[in-house]
Order: C-alpha cells, then structure tokens, then sequence
C-alpha cells in the first residue's frame, strides 16, 4: 500500500491512519506496518477503501485518480 496516499486521505477526512486502522477494528500496530512496508490484506483494503471513499487501486498506487468505481 502506498502509505503517503494512505496518511493524506486520512488527514483530508480529518483523522489519523492509527485511529482509522482503531476504527475498523484493527490494532494500532498495524498502522506502523502499513508505514514500514507491509501490505493489508484485501479483506482491510475494502474496508479502508470505503473509509476513505476512495478506490484500492489508488491506496495501492496503481492509480493517481483516488475516484471510488461507480456501484
């Protein structure tokens, strides 16, 4: 995942990766290993996605248009 992304959607929705990650139910480690490199599964990555009203293509870098798909 592409933390950078990550950290400033979550500071555009006015909150912290680490609390984001408390939010979905996560422990705050997790946040630090999404920092260091680790990956969340896809299982997280739709979670955050939808937080963030955001695509998982975008937290994961393979795009710059951070536009959700249309349901």
């Amino acid at each position: 995942m592409e933390y950078d992304k990550f950290a400033a959607l979550c500071k555009a929705k006015g909150t912290t990766p680490t609390a984001l990650t408390l939010k979905i139910g996560l422990s705050k480690g997790n946040a630090t290993s999404w920092k260091n490199g680790g990956n969340p599964s896809a299982d997280v990555l739709i979670k955050l996605a939808d937080e963030l009203e955001c695509s998982i293509d975008y937290l994961l870098g393979r795009t710059d248009d951070p536009t959700p798909p249309q349901k």
